[in-house]
């Protein structure tokens, strides 16, 4: 018989992985969902124990703090900023 038909691909169960020898893992995008990743974010990797490894999504920290000095200068400051320009 031909080789690749003897060659039986092994079934993953639904929400499992493995590591490639790379040492990468894909992700099953059930547990992405639930977590509310998505494609683009960028995530912190932290061992939380032997076989336990935990995926940090990380916070954008200027669109966190973004506007939330509204208070700090007055009004017109940066109208008054400006005429100061030559």
């Amino acid at each position: 018989m031909d080789k690749v038909k003897d060659q039986v691909k092994p079934r993953h169960r639904r929400g499992h992985t493995r590591l490639s020898s790379k040492n990468q893992a894909t992700i099953p995008v059930e547990a992405l969902r639930t977590a509310g990743l998505k494609p683009g974010d960028r995530l912190r990797v932290e061992a939380a124990g032997v076989g336990r490894i935990v995926l940090i999504r990380e916070e954008d920290l200027v669109e966190r703090h973004s506007g939330s000095l509204t208070e700090a200068y007055p009004d017109d400051y940066l109208a008054r900023l400006r005429a100061e320009w030559p």
